[in-house]
């Protein structure tokens, strides 16, 4: 059996902007912050647009694509400001999401099933400028298969129920959320897409995550900017990429 690729790791910055913008200053610095991501074994970073701008504002996002050796991962809504915006920053390649409908910043599944013409739209707008299109969606079979006739290059499979009934010890639904996840990534492989998993991935839960040989990326973010807090964001980071390299063993 050939060897198994790397499995990536992708950082999301967003939090150290939600930190920075507090206090109205500009410190810390998303950019600082995802350069020592860099060196400290990251495959990528990951940034959310808003509407609103809340977070990142577009300046941030036009520093980090200028500043980065690794690419830069953009995740947006579907709307048509949010694609102007993505059509002229060109990053390396853009997951579009759902809000929150509580107006949080959590990223929910897209209901692909719902509106299949607008997301082919969408789709076909940011890969004629050249960007690798995700969506984050869920774990069914008819969300995968709608994935793949939308020209979508990537699916990104939304792990928080997982983590969720992890944290909560129910590990016979934590195992059964893991075998759903590697069902996915399989059947989403099988129909050409690349297969990533995101949200609420930690230290205690990424074993199993990382061991699925499907799953191409990880994108993780809350998670290391809060551990950074106790030992700095390097040693997070580094942390993290050496459970991930030692999970892909199994």
């Amino acid at each position: 059996m050939a060897a198994r690729d790397r499995l990536r790791l992708c950082i999301s910055v967003d939090q150290v902007a939600v930190l920075r913008n507090a206090r109205g200053n500009d410190w810390p610095d998303p950019l600082r912050a995802a350069l020592l991501a860099e060196a400290s074994g990251a495959d990528g970073i990951s940034a959310r647009l808003r509407a609103k701008r809340g977070d990142l504002s577009e300046s941030d996002i036009e520093a980090l694509a200028a500043g980065l050796g690794i690419p830069l991962h953009l995740n947006a809504a579907p709307v048509p400001t949010m694609l102007g915006l993505l059509t002229r920053l060109r990053p390396a390649s853009c997951c579009l999401v759902a809000g929150a409908p509580d107006g949080s910043r959590a990223d929910i599944c897209l209901d692909i099933l719902a509106d299949e013409p607008g997301l082919r739209a969408a789709i076909s707008t940011l890969r004629a400028a050249g960007i690798r299109t995700a969506l984050l969606i869920g774990q069914t079979r008819a969300e995968i298969e709608a994935a793949a006739r939308s020209g979508a290059q990537i699916v990104v499979f939304h792990t928080g129920a997982y983590s969720i009934a992890h944290a909560e010890g129910r590990q016979q639904e934590a195992e059964r959320h893991i075998c759903a996840l590697h069902a996915a990534a399989v059947l989403a492989t099988g129909l050409g897409l690349e297969a990533h998993a995101a949200h609420g991935l930690t230290y205690e839960n990424i074993d199993p995550v990382a061991a699925i040989p499907e799953l191409r990326e990880v994108h993780i973010g809350h998670f290391l900017i809060g551990e950074a807090v106790y030992i700095g964001l390097g040693p997070a980071i580094e942390e993290m990429r050496r459970r991930i390299d030692a999970a892909c063993q199994w």
